[in-house]
């Protein structure tokens, strides 16, 4: 066809289907450029493009597939050729029907041609109401997810109500579509914020948002109540920058958690100082009335009158909210009480110099810097090729707050002396006078000199807290050279089964003051075992902000920093004792660091665990993975943020404890502890569940991977082997390992029973009734297994249901019909605890292509049942 044949234009109305037969030949031949000339000359023919359009569509078999189709082409050349050709108007009777058109191909078409498409209508139309009337009818119809999603593609938030849209889509646990949804609009942000805090208030009934929307499909009560709610407006808050302060709900009762922790840690687990305690409280309390009720009565749970009434003194609590006996106790406060506080911290730090790694420094040598000119002498002593430091940070534990932490302290180690540099005041002071580059101007020096050996422990969480501090420095990562971090050093360490008492000093030791001594982790252990006493942690939740610093936390910041220097000291001078190579000081001064995968970003006491830290400058041979263990010897605890993951697991043969929905976090770590399971979590939980466990017994599952890739993240961390006859040898229900092995004669007989007298003897025992089942000879009864050739004892039928020896009802009438006349069937699969039924199916096989890659070979020949 040559160019002459497009040089004269038919009359208008040109059949839209025999253009697409034209359109059809040219997309074959793939002549590109003659099709997109054939496409705008065809719609210059066309009495109304659009309608053509939706002809030619619908006449396709091809326009609802993916990719890049003739029909996509075809669309998004309408869409530049409507842009230039404006829309003559039409009647509304055929506009109407057009518009109707449209709209239901919208409901159809992929995602690939829903923007070109809804784009082209607007062009055409314009017609804004009957968008909204749509969707209102969408609405009213109870597909509410489709509403929004249309709501989304036309923009028409903001002429709709947002509680109204977004209450149907939270019940049936469609978070992220709300976020969508008002992701562009700050105003249905703040109104969304605002609902979702009202409905969290303690006085509000929570089951009434629910009532109008009885017999809603995919509705999950589960995932609607505070905890969610309130996790959903942390997220929301961060997500879109918005004051806390809206949120006043939310922020109390997440300030109550706080304090309900802090009396933990103070009264109970007694691992924090009563100056740390009382500034935590100060800051978490305030002047929030609502707070201080809450508080006074912490203080009569865990205190005696005097006691409250000293706490009350220290925290500001009003007298007129004090019960009288506090009250009376509180004026009555006199010097003696004070005296005994001083004697018995003296007699304290007598302990803690005793049982605790102590600075070889003088005080002296402790500098504070708060200003450019005390930065100076730093910066020369600092920056000197050779030299090596001790690096750490602090900074104010969030508590579950919105937010990522700001460093508020910077520690530099050197031989003789310290250095405490006060970020917030240095940057303050340096914005002040015009030069905000001159600090991180010195950070980016020491990171990413190479002739200076910088040492830290954790050092990835600490950096992604400095970028959170200092937006210049976010890529002091990818420049920093001649980085040690100790972490991927202690990770090598082969640390013998009865190390942990080092030098006479055994974990069991505890004074009196401090209370029952938790197990030491992370850097803290590795200077117990390199250096013969653990760092004193007592100081580590301490509010880093307030200013000024008590004297506890200036020597616990400078030995957080000043342990570095003498570990690596040692273990560079006598690396063999420790484990290592002998050529330890060569692998790890001065080499370029590798830049690890960016992690989620961590408080400061939640630093990553082993399992999430890659190691920063020295290359090191890896570290030796722990022993094989098999799915049985594997028991964990999920967060109830999880649970998809604990499913999966227990699939696998794992042993998976799984927590309610209405579950504390806390829940978990009383149950690792209780039980020695491995606590799985993620975000911000982990911080406070890592540190009520022993190290290595808390992993953060990273929540933007899907399930299987969680699990295959816990599988390999922890070196589980699976194999096939570990696949479903627990109860999916209920996670029990033991099962009756019934024949398919006998299970007929029992459904038989059961339907027949279901109706008759709904009360009472029907008297033991023998039935042809056998126990297996292992645990986990599969098909394969030889089983034993005696009864299983104790099993009868017990009015509509076959009951075991424990009550255990066995559920014969969830099975559907047809599944006992399957020839190939000849046992089925009851647990013994809950009396769900198994048999064998093809879900075995959807499990085994899922994780073919973890599973090892065995000589299993087991076949395994689905879930009836």
């Amino acid at each position: 066809m040559n160019q002459d044949n497009y040089s004269s234009d038919p009359p208008m109305g040109q059949d839209p289907l025999v253009l697409l037969k034209t359109l059809q030949l040219l997309w074959t031949k793939q002549e590109l450029g003659k099709l997109k000339e054939e496409i705008r000359r065809g719609f210059a023919r066309l009495e109304d493009p659009l309608a053509g359009l939706l002809a030619m569509l619908e006449s396709s078999s091809h326009w609802k597939g993916k990719g890049h189709s003739l029909e996509y082409y075809i669309t998004t050349e309408l869409q530049l050729w409507i842009k230039a050709h404006p829309a003559v108007p039409q009647s509304s009777t055929k506009l109407k029907k057009l518009q109707a058109r449209v709209l239901g191909m919208l409901s159809q078409c992929p995602a690939n041609l829903l923007d070109p498409l809804i784009s082209i209508y607007q062009l055409h139309t314009a017609d804004r109401n009957y968008l909204l009337e749509h969707v209102s009818h969408l609405y009213l119809q109870g597909n509410y997810k489709e509403a929004a999603i249309l709501s989304i593609k036309l923009k028409l938030q903001p002429d709709q109500d947002v509680e109204k849209m977004c209450t149907p889509l939270l019940l049936q646990d469609k978070a992220n579509l709300v976020e969508e949804y008002v992701a562009e609009y700050p105003e249905l942000q703040r109104k969304l914020l605002q609902t979702l805090d009202a409905w969290c208030d303690l006085s509000f009934n929570i089951r009434d948002i629910a009532r109008p929307y009885q017999g809603l499909s995919k509705y999950k009560p589960e995932k609607f109540n505070r905890r969610v709610l309130s996790k959903l407006v942390f997220r929301l808050l961060e997500r879109f920058h918005i004051d806390s302060a809206l949120c006043p709900n939310v922020i109390n009762q997440q300030h109550l958690r706080t304090l309900k922790y802090l009396f933990y840690k103070r009264f109970v687990e007694k691992t924090m100082t009563e100056e740390n305690w009382a500034d935590h409280i100060e800051s978490t309390v305030g002047e929030n009335r609502w707070l201080q009720e809450h508080l006074v009565q912490s203080l009569l749970r865990h205190c005696d009158a005097r006691g409250a009434a000293r706490w009350a003194q220290r925290c500001r609590v009003p007298p007129e909210m004090l019960p009288q006996p506090v009250a009376e106790e509180l004026q009555q406060l006199h010097i003696q009480d004070r005296v005994e506080k001083v004697t018995k911290a003296d007699n304290y730090e007598a302990s803690k110099k005793k049982d605790y790694y102590q600075l070889p420094i003088p005080r002296e040598n402790i500098h504070f810097l708060q200003t450019w000119e005390e930065m100076l002498q730093c910066w020369e002593k600092v920056l000197q090729p050779g030299q090596v430091v001790g690096v750490d940070m602090e900074w104010k534990p969030s508590f579950g707050m919105v937010g990522k932490p700001r460093v508020a302290l910077l520690q530099l180690a050197l031989k003789d002396e310290v250095f405490l540099l006060d970020l917030p005041q240095l940057l303050e002071q340096a914005e002040a006078e015009g030069e905000k580059e001159k600090l991180p101007h010195f950070i980016q020096m020491l990171y990413s000199d190479a002739t200076i050996t910088k040492l830290g422990y954790g050092m990835s969480g600490d950096l992604s807290s400095l970028a959170a501090t200092c937006s210049t420095l976010k890529d002091t990562e990818k420049q920093m050279q001649g980085v040690v971090d100790l972490l991927a050093v202690d990770k090598q360490l082969q640390w013998g089964k009865d190390s942990r008492k080092v030098d006479g000093l055994s974990p069991e030791h505890s004074h009196e003051q401090r209370g029952v001594r938790q197990p030491e982790k992370g850097l803290s252990l590795l200077v117990q075992h390199v250096l013969g006493k653990p760092l004193d942690k007592t100081e580590q939740l301490s509010n880093w902000e307030k200013r000024p610093l008590r004297e506890e936390q200036i020597l616990y910041a400078a030995s957080d920093a000043y342990c570095l220097l003498e570990i690596y000291e040692r273990l560079c001078k006598d690396p063999e004792s420790f484990g290592l190579g002998s050529n330890l000081t060569d692998s790890l001064v001065g080499k370029q660091s590798k830049k690890p995968r960016a992690k989620k970003q961590l408080n400061k006491q939640e630093a990553p665990s082993p399992s999430e830290q890659e190691c920063q400058g020295p290359r090191m041979e890896p570290p030796c993975p722990s022993a094989p263990i098999s799915p049985q010897e594997f028991s964990v605890v999920c967060d109830n943020m999880l649970q998809g993951l604990g499913r999966y697991l227990r699939c696998l043969g794992v042993d998976v404890r799984l927590l309610d929905n209405e579950d504390e976090h806390r829940k978990a770590a009383e149950i690792a502890r209780r039980e020695g399971r491995v606590i799985l979590t993620s975000g911000l939980p982990y911080q406070t569940l890592r540190s009520q466990v022993g190290e290595g017994r808390c992993f953060s599952v990273n929540c933007s991977e899907k399930t299987k890739e969680q699990a295959l993240q816990v599988l390999k961390h922890f070196n589980v082997q699976v194999s096939l006859g570990d696949i479903f040898s627990r109860c999916q229900v209920c996670n029990c390992n033991k099962y009756l092995k019934v024949s398919r004669e006998a299970m007929k007989q029992l459904v038989e029973s059961s339907r027949q007298e279901s109706g008759e003897h709904s009360a009472g025992c029907l008297g033991s009734q023998s039935c042809s089942v056998t126990m297996p000879d292992c645990d986990t009864a599969q098909p394969g297994c030889t089983p034993h050739s005696e009864q299983a004892e104790g099993m009868e039928q017990c009015g509509a249901a076959a009951v075991l020896a424990g009550d255990t009802v066995l559920q014969v009438t969830a099975i559907p019909p047809g599944v006992l006349d399957r020839a190939e069937l000849t046992d089925f699969y009851c647990c013994t605890c809950c009396g769900k039924v198994f048999w064998e199916g093809s879900h075995f096989g959807r499990i085994v292509s899922q994780f073919q890659d973890v599973l090892v070979a065995s000589g299993d020949t087991q076949s395994i049942y689905e879930l009836s």
